[in-house]
């Protein structure tokens, strides 16, 4: 039973498939932990875990994207036109950042494969041939890009993809998002019954920390405008919000700004994220009335597939700051 004035600490997942709430809440608390004690806070591990340091809970929404799609190998809700174009701007960012990335580390190897994976992307010239590429060949081109991508030496043995087509497909579901669409029976579309997830069950009177990653940011930070309690605290992690066009220029409100009522936020990114944009957000985001804008701190993790949640938790850089706030 919660205590009248206890934190709430709510997790925000990103793209992916369907989840095990309860699984992923353990493994994101063990991974939280981790990072505390590395932080220097192996007092508040006990707290974390038991739930008297706050009430954890884990917004799983990914129902709402599995139920809407076919059986076989992709959701059978995408938009031809609007989505191959979304996607292929999108995708076309994330090789453009691994490129960047791959020659200022000087990995020769890895630019190469980059530079393969960008060289087959779709391209203006094509677009007079759609008639006769038929239905669906953007996204299988898209595919063929991603499993070109994932030849990266060490990203295929540690990504959780075996080939492009899945990635693609759990990539999609930016586009699906923001996109707005995919009403229910009741009128409301998909983004809006995600960000209802997020908050369901939160105690406007409580403060709210929120953890989000991946798409859970993007989600996140559009059900917080909405949110009337206080919010101590928004960390987002290898967040794609700062993805320019693809991304940030298709957030709601436009211009984008902080949140009202969030009082400290804190962006963490990973080098070795090919998920992540550069850390342009602080530049991007307007402030909120009380001035708060996004702090941009980058870690770096072992591995060069650093795209799960768990991986930021176990960083006490970002660890360290979300205990500290809780025990305030």
């Amino acid at each position: 039973m919660s205590v009248s004035g206890t934190p709430q600490l709510v997790f925000v997942h990103g793209i992916g498939g369907l989840r095990d709430a309860a699984r992923e809440r353990r493994e994101w608390l063990t991974a939280l932990a981790e990072g505390a004690r590395a932080a220097g806070h192996a007092d508040a591990v006990s707290g974390l875990t038991q739930g008297w340091l706050a009430e954890v809970r884990f917004a799983d929404y990914s129902d709402l994207f599995t139920d809407a799609e076919a059986q076989g190998d992709g959701p059978g809700t995408l938009d031809e036109q609007e989505d191959a174009a979304f996607m292929t701007e999108f995708v076309g960012s994330l090789v453009d950042e691994l490129v960047r990335q791959a020659l200022e580390r000087g990995d020769r190897r890895t630019a190469a494969v980059a530079e393969d994976a960008r060289a087959q992307l779709p391209g203006d010239d094509e677009d007079e041939d759609d008639e006769e590429q038929g239905v669906g060949e953007p996204f299988r081109i898209l595919g063929m890009v991603l499993t070109t991508l994932l030849q990266v030496p060490g990203l295929r043995e540690t990504a959780q993809w075996a080939s492009g087509t899945p990635l693609l497909w759990h990539l999609a579901q930016v586009g699906r998002y923001l996109r707005r669409r995919e009403a229910d029976g009741t009128g409301r579309t998909l983004d809006a019954r995600i960000r209802e997830r997020v908050l369901k069950g939160i105690d406007p009177d409580r403060p709210l920390f929120v953890v989000s990653h991946s798409l859970g940011t993007v989600v996140a930070f559009e059900a917080l405008r909405g949110h009337r309690g206080p919010v101590p605290l928004l960390m987002t992690l290898g967040s794609p919000l700062a993805t320019g066009t693809a991304v940030l220029q298709r957030l709601v409100p436009q211009p984008p700004r902080t949140p009202g009522r969030v009082e400290r936020w804190l962006n963490f990114w990973d080098r070795d994220d090919i998920v992540v944009g550069r850390p342009r957000l602080d530049r991007w985001m307007l402030p909120n009335a009380a001035g708060v804008v996004p702090v941009t701190s980058r870690v770096d993790s072992d591995g060069l597939w650093v795209h799960t949640a768990t991986k930021y938790l176990r960083q006490p850089g970002v660890a360290g700051p979300l205990v500290e706030a809780l025990k305030k």
